[in-house]
């Protein structure tokens, strides 16, 4: 395919100057040979935004200026007329226009509404194909054309006959799809058939009305995106296998200028930033094909660039306009616009004439060239061969190949000559035996399985009884394990239930008669206790029966009122209360702290909430009145941050104090907990010995708990027995007196003060009434009188 390798050529075109725009000093140089030179000054008081030393003249060379007198058919046949004739070769090609809003790009590419003759390169290249394509009658050519938009980086089809879009997120959206040779393919954009002149303009005008227009303050009816106009050729001479095809791609940029000259603000701002960010792309992709070095070309970073990979350093001929608006506000846009000019024309691309072959003329020369194959080896082998082979050639080779089967000769060999006809059909035939062969094996082996079964019936009967026995020993393992699950369940229950026996001593199970008291609803410090913290003591020492929470365990009233005496002066009893004031004040710091962090976070949320506020206010007011104020730092927005930052400070501190809270408390219950526990053993062993005091002294009121009444005397001379660890009073054990007649206590005599340890004394078997218990405790109130009053006589 014949190739041409040419750099991108670059043109400029000055506009002409408005009524109140104030003209900027430039000046265009025709005398050069091949180029054109422009030549901008910029006056150092004028340099707006340049430093002052900047230097004051700009030149830049161009394949041709066309000044601001220049007319549209001048434009077209220099810069149009060339592309659209390669393109009518074979070739693909592009031209765009770049330059800032209102330079006059979309006035070059797509022409002015008002005159005639102001219609613009896509109109004229449309009107000069068809005129070629009618007078060339040697080809047969189809044309479609296709209209794309590239709005904030999203495609769109002004083609969709199906849609009547009043919006452009209307129209179906394209993507772009990439093939394995790295081709680009555009989905859902259609491809619109158009078979002359007035079809073609048609479709233009259709694209056109679609076309978003958004204002901005440089030009009131200023285009926000790029457009892609594409007209697609396919050519054919007459007879022939071979399909050129080309496109030419007419691309109208959107505004190069930079966004603060724009004034916008909201959507404006966002399109303003895409229109940026897709041209900056496009210029890194100019810059990477410009460098030599350069493997990596960035086409896929924006829509536009992907596009338009061919264009830029591929198989293209490519053609840019820069428009210039050369007035004073705007010199420093035009400068850079003619930069961006000088990077392009350092491209080169390789332009190829594109044909392929047309696959419904390459079916009918194959098969001529087949015919003509087979005429040439009839003429070699003297016969005339047809497609089949006949009944009787069938038959000679099967009789062949039978012979060759049955010969044990291993160098037999079996020859039918150079015929691929025959040499098929015999690997067929010997394929067909070999299946053949594969089911008589199975039918005779189906033959064998019955007489083997009968064989194997007597082997599957002893089979089957095994296995039935097997099964019957799983099943007597299954039960035998489930009956040692269940022997050790009762197993534990039984020694739960020796445990509370034990454990039962005067205070023992409530008779019928009285009153019961469920451990779930009382309220007394018995309810702190649990079967499981409570260890075993002593053997001959009886115990509380004090039952976990969840047995709903039972105690009788005499029982209860003995532990509330006994727990009154009580060291531990006190450290509870303590422990329980100290919680109830760190639960109330707690409330407090939580709801103080609610506050603060409805606080945050309200300061963001102005922040918010603030930004859309300033957007508004960015839209409304533009100026530079806007761009500095809000100091109501800095003091609003500021004030977040202390909130989240005093957040901070309150949740990690919060925190410490809730370790405190937890420390503090599990606290309270050891404290009940130690209190309870400590009541179940002082119980026990009172118990067995009674019994020491009075062994009928046990035996007989109906004559069961208790004697001044034997109040006497009971036994005071000392809680070993927290009772700060010394208990003395009186001297025995069985007759009852020494009714004085010595509490001096040292020897009084020792005793057997309770789990050396033999244990006395209880009643284990309920009235026993109330004689029992009638028994310690009664010693705790006579021990007052003689705390008092002795003061």
């Amino acid at each position: 395919a014949a190739m041409v390798k040419e750099t991108i050529r670059v043109y400029a075109r000055v506009k002409p100057l408005g009524r109140q725009q104030q003209a900027g000093i430039y000046s265009v140089d025709d005398d050069e040979k091949s180029l054109s030179s422009l030549e901008i000054i910029v006056p150092r008081d004028l340099a707006d935004g340049f430093v002052n030393n900047k230097r004051e003249s700009y030149k830049f060379k161009f394949q041709k200026i066309f000044d601001q007198e220049a007319k549209q058919d001048v434009v077209f046949d220099s810069i149009a007329k060339p592309v659209a004739e390669c393109v009518l070769a074979g070739y693909n090609g592009t031209i765009f226009a770049y330059g800032q809003t209102g330079s006059g790009k979309t006035f070059t590419i797509t022409g002015g509404a008002e005159r005639y003759s102001d219609r613009g390169i896509i109109p004229r290249t449309l009107s000069y194909i068809f005129d070629q394509l009618q007078k060339d009658s040697s080809k047969v050519y189809t044309t479609y054309v296709s209209y794309l938009e590239i709005y904030n980086e999203c495609g769109y089809d002004l083609l969709d006959p199906r849609h009547e879009a009043s919006r452009l997120e209307d129209l179906p959206k394209v993507t772009i799809m990439e093939d394995p040779d790295q081709n680009i393919h555009l989905k859902n954009l259609s491809l619109q058939q158009a078979t002359n002149e007035e079809e073609a303009l048609n479709l233009l005008f259709l694209g056109d009305t679609n076309r978003m227009i958004a204002e901005t303050p440089m030009n009131q009816a200023s285009t926000r995106s790029h457009c892609i106009f594409t007209i697609h050729i396919s050519s054919k001479e007459p007879g022939s296998a071979t399909i050129q095809h080309s496109k030419l791609h007419l691309v109208d940029l959107a505004g190069s200028e930079r966004v603060a000259k724009t004034g916008v603000g909201g959507h404006l701002l966002t399109e303003a930033k895409y229109i940026n960010l897709s041209l900056h792309y496009l210029e890194q992709v100019i810059i990477a094909l410009a460098e030599k070095k350069r493997s990596h070309i960035p086409y896929r970073n924006s829509m536009m660039t992907s596009v338009l990979r061919d264009s830029l350093g591929g198989n293209c001929m490519t053609t840019m306009i820069a428009t210039l608006s050369i007035d004073q506000r705007n010199i420093d846009e035009s400068i850079a616009t003619c930069r961006f000019a000088q990077r392009v024309a350092l491209i080169k691309n390789e332009a190829v004439l594109n044909e392929e072959i047309d696959p419904r003329l390459m079916i009918v020369q194959l098969k001529k060239e087949i015919q003509e194959l087979k005429d040439e080896l009839a003429l070699v082998t003297g016969k005339q061969r047809t497609s089949e082979l006949s009944q009787e050639e069938l038959l000679r080779l099967d009789e062949l190949l039978e012979t060759f089967l049955e010969d044990n000769d291993p160098d037999s060999t079996l020859d039918v000559g150079a015929d691929m006809r025959k040499i098929k059909y015999c690997f067929i035939h010997v394929k067909q035996l070999m299946n053949h062969s594969k089911i008589s094996d199975k039918k005779l082996l189906s033959q064998y399985i019955p007489e083997e079964k009968e064989t194997n019936k007597e082997t599957g009967e002893e089979l089957k009884k095994l296995k039935e026995l097997l099964q019957q020993r799983d099943n007597e393992i299954n039960i035998l394990y489930i009956l040692v699950n269940m022997l050790k369940k009762e197993k534990k229950k039984a020694q739960n239930a020796l445990f509370q026996l034990n454990a039962a001593s005067a205070c023992s199970t409530v008779l019928d008669q009285s009153p019961p008291i469920n451990l779930e609803e009382s309220q007394s410090p018995s309810s702190w206790f649990s079967l499981k913290e409570a260890k075993d003591f002593s053997s001959s020492v009886h115990r509380l029966p004090f039952l976990s929470r969840k047995t709903g365990g039972k105690m009788s009233l005499g029982c209860q009122e003995a532990f509330e005496v006994f727990k009154q002066d009580h060291a531990d009893s006190i450290t509870i209360e303590d422990n329980k004031q100290l919680l109830k004040q760190k639960f109330a710091e707690a409330k407090c702290l939580g709801e103080k962090l609610n506050e603060v976070r409805i606080k945050i949320n309200h300061l963001k909430g102005e922040i918010t506020q603030r930004h859309v206010q300033r957007a508004a007011l960015a839209v409304s009145s533009p100026s530079e104020e806007l761009n500095t730092l809000d100091p109501v927005e800095e003091k609003l941050r500021t004030q977040i930052e202390e909130e989240k400070k005093s957040y901070k501190a309150m949740f990690n104090r919060v925190k410490g809270l809730k370790v405190e408390i937890e420390h503090l219950q599990l606290l309270i907990e050891k404290v009940k526990m130690k209190l309870q053993k400590d009541f179940e062993v002082w119980w026990s010995e009172e118990t067995i005091n009674l019994q020491q002294e009075k062994p009928e009121l046990v035996s007989s708990p109906n004559t069961m009444t208790v004697y001044p005397q034997f109040i006497k001379s009971s036994q005071h027995l000392s809680t070993n660890s927290f009772s700060d009073t010394t208990r003395v054990s009186p001297n025995e007196d069985p007759a009852g007649k020494n009714n004085s206590i010595t509490s001096s005599d040292p020897t009084l003060k020792t005793r057997a340890p309770p789990s050396s004394r033999t244990s006395i078997p209880l009643t284990g009434d309920s009235q026993a218990d109330a004689d029992i405790l009638a028994f310690i109130k009664a010693r705790q009188n006579i021990l007052q009053k003689e705390g008092k006589s002795c003061q």
